[in-house]
């Protein structure tokens, strides 16, 4: 991973779904599982578990934050709101979603520069919807896991217990 200082983390600003400007320092603090996700994939149903996932350990500190991105496939077509009702009404998504952005190209979202960058995988795009990252309390990305991880497999639920801990 590379020696970038992880407060650069809580030096970037996002849009969430409703268009507000969120900066990312108002996770400081908390564990963080950020996604990118998509209404219209195969992983689709993964939404279920992470929100479980985010019902079962946000006491503890932990917040699941959903970027959906039409990157792959073009498996996430609709608008912002499309998307908030889509979440909320099929899945009971109430972790937080934020705009959609680009994870990968010549328009790829900051965050996902900063978390592509701080991987054990700094030169290798993100591979595909639902590629998760685990961020610990002090901004330091932890684990890069691939789409196909299920948000209830030992490996996320034993990367975000570890961040958990920092």
């Amino acid at each position: 991973m590379s020696g970038a200082p992880v407060s650069a983390l809580y030096d970037l600003q996002v849009d969430d779904i409703d268009g507000k400007a969120v900066k990312l320092e108002k996770y400081r603090g908390k564990a963080l599982l950020i996604v990118n996700v998509a209404s219209k994939c195969g992983l689709t149903p993964q939404y279920k578990s992470l929100e479980s996932l985010y019902q079962k350990y946000k006491e503890q500190g932990l917040v699941v934050l959903g970027f959906p991105a039409n990157n792959f496939g073009g498996q996430e077509p609709g608008s912002n709101q499309d998307i908030k009702q889509f979440c909320s009404t099929t899945y009971g998504v109430t972790f937080p979603m934020f705009a959609k952005v680009s994870v990968a190209g010549a328009d790829q979202a900051p965050l996902y520069k900063w978390l592509i960058e701080q991987s054990d995988r700094p030169k290798d795009a993100i591979e595909w919807n639902f590629a998760k990252f685990v961020v610990d309390r002090e901004g330091k990305l932890i684990a890069r896991l691939s789409p196909r991880s299920a948000p209830e497999s030992p490996e996320v639920i034993a990367s975000i217990e570890r961040a958990l801990r920092k």
